[in-house]
């Protein structure tokens, strides 16, 4: 499984892109789980933010969904914090 984030806005409007590939991983099954929780919950079009807050785009195998700050689940949070560490 291939997990990507694109976060956009902020005070400083720096995008960031991070990307994980679950393949061969250990924790493989975990990656997958908290990716689908993630995907259940987010929307098909770009959703509204705030002023200086991040919007996200978070792509799992070619499905995309959109979410904001503040209004981010639990899951997209960590998946988004997950990635954005961990990925390259």
């Amino acid at each position: 499984m291939r997990i990507q984030v694109w976060r956009t806005g902020g005070f400083a409007g720096i995008e960031r892109r991070a990307e994980v590939d679950t393949s061969g991983r250990a924790d493989a099954h975990e990656w997958h789980a908290l990716a689908e929780r993630a995907l259940a919950t987010g929307r098909s079009t770009p959703a509204a933010g705030v002023p200086d807050g991040f919007s996200y785009r978070i792509t799992v195998d070619g499905r995309s969904v959109y979410c904001a700050d503040p209004r981010l689940t639990q899951e997209q949070r960590a998946l988004i914090r997950r990635v954005l560490e961990e990925g390259a």
